[in-house]
């Protein structure tokens, strides 16, 4: 297979399938395409019923091209990650990899328009989060939670109402942002620069008021973060975690026992906002995000400096806090499915409280005059009574 086909092939697969996100290679099985979270074969017509080794091989030559970094990473490391330019059709963020003896390919197809945070429907605390002027903002979630197209709508506000210099460290670039207001400098991994620590702490020197972090990888990166947000920096940044608590723990968690005191003090003066997000099947097809939020306030400054307690919990402030913006994973579904977007059981099924989600359905049911239980039918049983004299 030429790359000619390839382009022709991934053209085929995506008039079939509008909606992918993913489109796989894995051998022994025909080429797949994720669509709504759910893996399904791609394009049968091409006439590939089952992935060969060799079939493989050539796809992932065809994909890495000339890229030099990407072919040692793979060889030596055992996988590589790349984007690959559809012309005039899609692009893709691929990671290519090793798995007893044969290659597999994972392709996430990425917007080629920049998202708004209206169109998204995302939350719109979102946009003060565009007007912070310092500090560490984390968006958090699980891989293909949609993590960076949220920070892509963020940094598209930044670029339509701000003329700052935003400078992006990713892996690879995924959103291309036009030079609106905002002067922009996207700096991709492997080609500008070799790790994120090391972009990072180059991008101090770069002069930019926002600095964009494809991912909080490990200590040395959180540290020179930290030290950027307290020097006057915006820094947009991803975790994957799955609430705003375990947010906070996994960055402490990076640090040794004896500086975790240092640690949550200067994180308690710099964080400024954590979104978590969770993509839940909607009903009648497609996904529909679930957020938590939590801002930055004294009650949540002294819970990271000194850690939680009863009645002094991220999850309770967030409830405090719902008129500002802030809320839950279990607010946020229980609005999902009043306004008819998720069933009731995938409802409790990403809840975090589920007993206190099910409690908000028999509510919302029952203002809507529906059912909340099962049972029917119930009498007293006349014959039992007398029996024990009642």
């Amino acid at each position: 297979m030429r790359r000619a086909e390839l382009d022709e092939y991934l053209v085929c697969i995506l008039d079939e399938n509008p909606n992918a996100s993913d489109i796989n290679f894995t051998v022994g099985k025909p080429p797949q395409v994720e669509v709504d979270g759910l893996l399904k074969p791609a394009y049968m017509d091409f006439g590939i019923r089952r992935l060969t080794p060799f079939h493989t091989e050539t796809i992932a030559l065809n994909l890495v091209g000339n890229d030099r970094r990407g072919i040692q990473h793979l060889l030596t490391m055992g996988s590589c990650d790349i984007s690959y330019y559809l012309p005039g059709r899609a692009r893709f963020r691929v990671n290519i990899f090793s798995q007893r003896g044969t290659y597999s390919i994972a392709m996430r197809q990425l917007p080629t328009k920049i998202p708004t945070i209206d169109e998204l429907e995302l939350p719109s605390v979102l946009k003060q989060v565009a007007d912070e002027k310092f500090g560490m903002v984390f968006v958090t979630g699980t891989t293909g939670s949609g993590k960076s197209t949220t920070l892509a709508a963020v940094l598209n506000e930044v670029n339509a109402r701000h003329p700052y210099h935003v400078v992006t460290l990713e892996d690879p670039v995924e959103f291309v942002h036009p030079q609106l207001r905002a002067t922009f400098n996207q700096r991709e991994l492997g080609l500008d620069f070799d790790t994120f620590a090391n972009g990072l702490r180059a991008a101090l020197r770069q002069a930019p008021k926002v600095i964009l972090v494809g991912e909080m990888r490990d200590r040395e990166t959180v540290e020179i973060g930290l030290s950027a947000a307290e020097t006057g920096n915006l820094v947009l940044s991803t975790l994957h975690t799955m609430d705003a608590g375990q947010s906070v723990n996994r960055i402490i968690g990076m640090f040794e026992l004896e500086e975790e005191r240092l640690v949550r003090i200067r994180l308690a003066d710099t964080m400024r906002w954590i979104i978590s997000q969770r993509l839940l099947p909607k009903i009648g097809g497609g996904r529909v995000a679930a957020f938590e939020v939590m801002g930055n306030s004294l009650r949540v400054q002294e819970a990271i400096a000194h850690g939680e307690a009863e009645g002094k919990t991220f999850y309770e402030m967030m409830e405090h806090a719902e008129p500002f913006g802030w809320t839950t994973f279990d607010a946020s579904i229980s609005r999902l499915y009043e306004q008819g977007k998720i069933t009731e059981e995938t409802a409790l099924a990403y809840a975090t409280k589920r007993a206190l989600v099910k409690r908000n359905i028999d509510q919302i049911r029952s203002a809507r005059g529906e059912k909340t239980t099962d049972i029917e039918g119930l009498k007293l049983d006349r014959e039992y009574q007398k029996s024990f004299g009642f």
